[in-house]
């Protein structure tokens, strides 16, 4: 089967309709002790912070934007953490328009990055949150927490599947797959794209649902809707798919 790794976005619905956050809300609950760790300083400086303090937490200036984040995650409602997501990735997946069968297929085979919660599955449940990407917690860096204390069992969960990686670059300090990965590159006019590759990626995720694709065989032979199969670089670790877009 084919395990796909994606990135999270900064951008997030808020509300949620489940229960709030606890053992059984993410992968792995043997963990979830360890998750606390972060979690714990997080909701500190949440509740103590100086505005400085918080402006760093949440990247945003406008202090009448962090009441939405101060709500204790013991008492904030949950909802699937591939629908808290808002960005530019997860408009173009278009996950609410899926099929089941097609959800179903995200749900089960998508690892995300939380900045805050680390390694999730798409199904797992979050409440809102806010966490600029590469900011420390206190005394913890979370890309490298979870690096040092995830890895193990991402490879278990992997095992011996084919790995499709659609991070973003900052997101491979989280894990580093022991086998080899693929990953896609957009080009436009020759050039490389940065905003258009997340639209891609969700794009890309979104045929493989569709497809129910299993394997990267199987996704080589996907017509994509905007892009052309351009060529693919091997090495030992890496194949790398490039794509232009039309």
């Amino acid at each position: 089967m084919l395990k796909i790794l994606f990135a999270p976005s900064e951008g997030k619905r808020s509300g949620g309709h489940f229960s709030p956050l606890n053992s059984n809300s993410l992968i792995f609950p043997e963990l979830y002790q360890k998750r606390l760790e972060v979690i714990k300083y997080y909701e500190m400086l949440v509740k103590n912070g100086s505005d400085e303090e918080l402006k760093e937490l949440f990247g945003l200036k406008d202090r009448q934007e962090f009441e939405r984040y101060k709500i204790p995650f013991e008492i904030a409602p949950t909802m699937k953490a591939i629908e808290r997501y808002d960005g530019v990735a997860y408009k173009y997946l278009k996950y609410e328009t899926l099929s089941s069968t097609e959800q179903e297929y995200i749900d089960r085979n998508v690892i995300l990055f939380s900045n805050l919660f680390g390694p999730i599955r798409a199904s797992d449940y979050l409440p809102d949150y806010k966490l600029k990407q590469g900011s420390s917690v206190k005394k913890l860096v979370p890309e490298k927490y979870y690096k040092e204390n995830f890895s193990n069992s991402i490879d278990v969960l992997i095992e011996n599947d084919e790995i499709l990686d659609l991070r973003a670059g900052f997101y491979d300090k989280f894990y580093t797959p022991k086998a080899s990965v693929t990953t896609l590159k957009f080009l436009k006019d020759g050039k490389a794209v940065s905003h258009w590759a997340k639209a891609y990626r969700g794009a890309v995720l979104q045929a493989l649902s569709i497809h129910q694709t299993s394997s990267i065989k199987e996704l080589l032979l996907l017509n994509i809707e905007g892009l052309s199969l351009n060529k693919i670089i091997e090495t030992k670790k890496k194949r790398e798919v490039i794509y232009t877009i039309l």
